[in-house]
């Protein structure tokens, strides 16, 4: 049973990947708004922009790791 609800979160395609970056910049854009509401200014913009940019490195790393199961499953299979 427990193994069944492990296996919805885990990330197994590209789209299920698109689908959480997605998700995680919408979040964050909406972070960054707030920050530019409190923080008028360069300082806001550089928060703003630190939000964004964390969600392209989560969303490298995010496609890196599925390239590199998938590879690690090519080859346990090619074994």
């Amino acid at each position: 049973m427990w193994k069944k609800i492990g296996r919805l979160f885990v990330i197994k395609t590209r789209f299920e990947a698109c689908l959480i970056i997605y998700a995680l910049a919408v979040g964050a854009m909406a972070r960054g708004s707030a920050y530019l509401h409190e923080h008028p200014g360069v300082g806001g913009k550089l928060l703003l922009v630190a939000c964004s940019g964390a969600v392209f490195l989560a969303g490298a790393k995010i496609f890196d790791c599925l390239r590199y199961e998938q590879a690690a499953a090519d080859a346990k299979l090619a074994d």
